[in-house]
């Protein structure tokens, strides 16, 4: 075999390691990028610990062939960025949603989506964009049972008050 086909192989399987190692999978078309945002937008999916990549759509649809995802084909076209949710699979949605809205801008567009293996529309990935983090949502539950508990305490001792002023003094 020529070295060439050796080494699309070996990408295929890297490629094929991302897909199966992400939680999610942002797939976008980011012509018209100026330098400044490509890196300010790498920053932040570094920063986010996001692995966002270029990668050529026909190596894609082999790996994508290979893991049996299907219905990927008409969005691999033209440029195509990647942007693989390891760690979370909300990070790569918001990023890309607040860096489109903060800079009002059409050079980067959200293409396609994967949730795991489960294909995902616009509006879905719109809304994971729009999800709170892992950390407000612990927040939220802990703020929920916290004011549980207190609620029951608070009727414990109006009770127990109650219980001690109409009992008869000995």
């Amino acid at each position: 075999m020529s070295k060439n086909l050796e080494l699309k192989k070996q990408v295929v399987a890297d490629i094929v390691e991302k897909f199966k190692g992400a939680q999610s999978v942002i797939i976008v078309k980011y012509s018209g990028l100026t330098v400044e945002q490509a890196t300010a937008i790498r920053a932040q999916f570094r920063a986010s610990g996001v692995d966002y990549c270029v990668l050529k759509n026909t190596l894609v649809r082999r790996a994508l062939q290979e893991l049996d995802i299907q219905g990927l084909d008409d969005v691999l076209n033209g440029p195509s960025a990647f942007a693989f949710g390891m760690n979370d699979p909300v990070s790569p949605a918001k990023i890309l949603n607040d860096f489109i809205v903060k800079n009002k801008t059409e050079a980067i567009e959200i293409k396609a989506g994967l949730l795991g293996r489960e294909l995902m529309s616009l509006e879905q990935i719109k809304a994971l964009a729009e999800t709170p983090s892992r950390e407000v949502l612990l927040a939220r539950l802990l703020g929920s049972l916290q004011s549980s508990i207190a609620g029951l305490v608070r009727v414990l001792d109006a009770i127990a008050k109650k219980q001690s002023e109409t009992a008869p003094e000995a």
